[in-house]
């Protein structure tokens, strides 16, 4: 089975959550590009998304879903995203697609996380996968300094600016033992806007696409 196969099934999995006619926040990434798919071929509709980017809400717009502004809701039963890393904790990395910050701030309106992923993105340890780091411009040196100290190897993601306007830090080399704890640590540096550690934003559920059809993880 393809890659493409696997997010198509995740994604459709996930579809399978949603209750018609409800609000749901709505990740971003190639795997959720397959869940707005199923969205949009559910025989009834949900009322509207709540989108973690503009990639994503124009996706949702070009398949017929509102897409909701983040300050019109107070919360939602449901958010699904996808994930470039996540343990067996429900503990994730994300912002390989650099929308990070809006990506924790829609996380942080749901009631229930569920993580979309094929079966690499599964691991025992956090940091294979180079964690970014949004952050003020003004401060990037600064910050990749005290990443450095900390055993990490960083360097600003060439070409990119976020939907923020802000540039990307990615660093490789670190050894995330306690992910709450580092994204506690690295939020609280001046100039960072958000860290692409999802502890206290973990994940309830992942459905995971493996090559015997969808492994259901609750955390």
């Amino acid at each position: 089975m393809t890659q493409d196969e696997l997010k198509g099934l995740v994604g459709q999995a996930a579809a399978a959550l949603v209750e018609p006619g409800s609000i749901i926040g709505v990740g971003t990434g190639s795997t959720v590009n397959r869940f707005i798919d199923a969205l949009a071929a559910m025989p009834v509709r949900i009322a509207g998304a709540v989108s973690s980017s503009e990639q994503s809400s124009e996706r949702l717009r070009q398949a017929g879903i509102a897409v909701i502004d983040t300050n019109a809701v107070e919360r939602l039963t449901l958010y699904v995203d996808g994930a470039d890393e996540i343990d067996h904790a429900g503990c994730m990395i994300k912002g390989g697609g650099a929308a990070l910050t809006r990506e924790k701030i829609v996380a942080d309106l749901a009631d229930r996380f569920v993580c979309i992923a094929d079966e690499s993105k599964l691991v025992e340890r956090l940091g294979k996968f180079p964690l970014p780091i949004e952050v003020i411009g003004m401060a990037t040196e600064q910050i990749m300094r005290r990443l450095r100290r900390l055993g990490g190897e960083p360097v600003v993601r060439p070409g990119v600016t976020t939907d923020n306007g802000h540039p990307i830090i990615d660093v490789r080399g670190l050894r995330i033992d306690d992910p709450a704890a580092l994204e506690a640590e690295i939020n609280q540096w001046p100039g960072v806007v958000c860290v692409g550690i999802f502890a206290r934003h973990r994940a309830q559920t992942c459905l995971l696409g493996t090559s015997v059809g969808v492994r259901t993880l609750d955390f």
